[in-house]
């Protein structure tokens, strides 16, 4: 089969997609297929550039602003479905992360030219990178979500109706960037500024203690459920991605009740925003024994140690498999 992986791009998560992608590419080609790597923002990736992306770092900070609208001045999206390597691509795996790969530009493009893609529709992957509208839609699916606000607001709401400490993030952006834990009200200025940078929409979430939870779900199946232990307070960027920051349990010890009650959250949350072929939902377990769904991943990392294959790897499923799984779900 020819496959062309989209990887790459020209959002803050460039580098976590390019060690996405080179791993897909590898699995793949193990299998058997015809694969190109292709970069929106570069064109195709050589085998040297292959070589070297093969080591599958990512860095413990993502890329500058300034480095990325760099990467940006190359993109040649408009004239993307144009390529040869998009047009005779049987199939075309979506390794992108955040931005115009994930928030449903590049969905809506490839859905205007016929082509097939894996993952969510165009739509879906937008209501699902906009975090406002999709806890909206949790809440009318019943999946309890935290408590937020939308900025601008005075400190005096976000006292009153959400206490401290919340969370500061952008509404459209992943892997925890820009966003920041506030504890004290003179830092909660700061933490909007910052996630601005990222998103013209700023969201304040009450912040929610205990476990850290995550779910991928692949089809209509939950995977095995996985529990973070990080070294920083969030699962943020540096413990994502810097080997030896973060510890991943699969299965999370819980009761059978509550797995099974998270894992049917994870599934009525993937319902609710039309999600398809898989996505990955993240929750945070209260010491009440309450789940708080955080929010759903359409295109979730497949790196190294990313949590999607870790789940799948529980379940019995290799990593070449997984990728052929969700290549079949894009044909079905």
């Amino acid at each position: 089969m020819k496959i062309t992986v989209l990887m790459g791009g020209t959002s803050s998560e460039r580098n976590v997609s390019l060690a996405s992608g080179i791993r897909i590419v590898q699995a793949l080609r193990e299998r058997g297929h015809q694969v190109t790597a292709l970069d929106p923002a570069r064109g195709v990736i050589t085998q040297a550039e292959e070589r070297e992306l093969s080591t599958g770092k990512v860095g413990t900070k993502p890329p500058s602003l300034e480095s990325l609208s760099k990467v940006a001045e190359g993109a040649f999206l408009p004239n993307l479905t144009s390529m040869k390597e998009i047009r005779s691509a049987d199939v075309v795996f979506l390794a992108l992360h955040g931005g115009q790969g994930e928030d449903g530009t590049i969905q809506a493009l490839l859905d205007m030219a016929h082509v097939r893609y894996t993952g969510s529709g165009h739509l879906s992957s937008a209501l699902a990178m906009d975090k406002d509208l999709s806890k909206k839609l949790f809440r009318a699916e019943d999946v309890k979500t935290a408590d937020w606000l939308m900025a601008p607001v005075e400190i005096e709401q976000v006292e009153g109706i959400l206490g401290l400490p919340v969370i500061v993030k952008p509404s459209k952006q992943g892997s925890t960037v820009g966003l920041s834990i506030v504890k004290k009200r003179e830092e909660l200025l700061p933490a909007i500024e910052e996630a601005s940078k990222y998103d013209d929409e700023v969201m304040i979430e009450r912040f929610v203690p205990g476990r850290e939870l995550t779910v991928g779900v692949l089809g209509d199946v939950a995977l095995p459920v996985g529990e973070i232990i990080s070294k920083h307070e969030i699962y943020d960027y540096e413990c994502k991605y810097t080997p030896g920051m973060a510890r991943e349990e699969f299965p999370a010890k819980l009761s059978p009740e509550a797995t099974a009650r998270v894992q049917q959250q994870a599934l009525d949350g993937f319902k609710a925003l039309k999600l398809r072929g898989y996505a990955r939902i993240d929750f945070r377990l209260t010491e009440e024994g309450e789940f708080y769904c955080l929010e759903a991943n359409t295109l979730p990392g497949m790196t190294e140690l990313s949590l999607i294959p870790q789940g799948a790897a529980a379940m019995g499923i290799s990593f070449p498999d997984l990728c052929e799984r969700i290549v079949k779900l894009a044909l079905a």
